[in-house]
C-alpha cells in the first residue's frame, strides 16, 4: 500500500473521530480524549461556528474527501492542492481566532500536508 492510501485511511479515521466528538459534544458526561484543557480542545473547534460549512460539519467533508482520495489516488496532488488553502485557513482560525490547539485538527493538517508532499515526489 502506498503512503497516499495510508494517509487517506488515517485522514478518514481522524475525520470519523471528529464527527463522533461533534455528535457527542452535547452530552455533558462525555469528555473526549482530545480535550486536554481549555485552550487544547477539539470540542471547542468542532462545535464553533467554523466547525461547519453549509450546515454540514467539516468532518463529514473530510470523510468524503479522504474516501474520494483513496479511490482516485492518481489525482492525489490535486487533492493536496485543494486541501492546502483550507488547511491554512482552518489552522489560522484555530490558532488566532479561537486561541485553541486542536489535536485532531492538527493531525488532519499534517495528513493534508503529507498528501501534498508525497504526491509531488
Amino acid at each position: 500500500m502506498n503512503p497516499i492510501s495510508i494517509f487517506a485511511i488515517i485522514g478518514s479515521i481522524l475525520s470519523f473521530y471528529a464527527l463522533y466528538v461533534k455528535w457527542k459534544a452535547h452530552d455533558e458526561k462525555y469528555k473526549p480524549l482530545c480535550d486536554v484543557k481549555e485552550n487544547i480542545s477539539c470540542t471547542k473547534a468542532f462545535t464553533s461556528r467554523y466547525g461547519k460549512l453549509a450546515a454540514l460539519p467539516n468532518p463529514l467533508y473530510g470523510l468524503f474527501f479522504y474516501t474520494l482520495l483513496f479511490f482516485l489516488i492518481d489525482y492525489a496532488f490535486y487533492f493536496g492542492l485543494i486541501a492546502l488553502p483550507i488547511t491554512i485557513y482552518l489552522a489560522y482560525v484555530s490558532y488566532v481566532k479561537q486561541n485553541n490547539f486542536c489535536l485532531v485538527c492538527n493531525g488532519i493538517y499534517l495528513i493534508n500536508i503529507l498528501i501534498l508532499i508525497f504526491s509531488y515526489l
